[in-house]
């Protein structure tokens, strides 16, 4: 069983945790499980809504894909080392990403040190201002660390997560699975096209 940890903040945005969970989940039949992962037993997010975490935080060093989700304290976040010290993140053996204000994470803990990255425009000053290039694109991929800039931009993150470590027909299946109706081949292919871009991976 591949496990996906979605790090969840207090005051977290809903779209980035749950769609990108969603999405990982779609696989549980192929061996891959996402948990929200919280660093208390319960959070609540940015518009109110209190989650019971699935994992706490000692579970991120067992997990083989790590997602860093966004929200409204993440300045807060990065600023509390005790907090940051329970992030034990080796992309040596795991697969990293961010989604959003997450980046400001990854280059809190140094795992964005020569490498551009993709975030909200709201977060974008704060990730500059942290010595990182961001990009105007939704998502980037440098081997096993990647970050997803706008919320919706999260099914990108799972579509990486998925191709990764199922492969890309697991990965288009979860995508055609959520994408809306009468639009799921233009979406598939819109996605994979992003990733293949990202990652300069070439079509098939």
């Amino acid at each position: 069983m591949t496990q996906v940890s979605v790090v969840t903040f207090d005051g977290f945005n809903e779209l980035d945790s749950f769609v990108a969970a969603a999405i990982v989940n779609r696989c549980r039949k192929d061996g891959l499980t996402a948990y929200i992962t919280t660093p208390a037993p319960t959070v609540t997010s940015m518009n109110g809504v209190e989650v019971t975490g699935q994992r706490g935080f000692d579970f991120i060093p067992e997990a083989d894909v790590v997602l860093i989700g966004s929200g409204i304290k993440t300045r807060d976040v990065v600023a509390d080392d005790a907090l940051l010290a329970a992030l034990p993140l080796d992309p040596t053996r795991q697969l990293v990403g961010s989604q959003c204000s997450g980046a400001l994470v990854l280059a809190r803990l140094g795992l964005l040190t020569g490498l551009p990255a993709c975030t909200d425009e709201t977060s974008r000053p704060w990730v500059e201002a942290a010595g990182v290039e961001v990009l105007d694109a939704p998502f980037h991929a440098a081997g096993n660390i990647a970050t997803a800039g706008g919320c919706l931009a999260s099914q990108y993150l799972a579509a990486w997560a998925i191709t990764r470590t199922l492969g890309e027909a697991t990965a288009r299946a979860a995508i055609d699975y959520v994408a809306p109706v009468g639009e799921k081949k233009a979406t598939v292919d819109h996605v994979f096209t992003v990733l293949r871009s990202a990652e300069h991976i070439p079509a098939p």
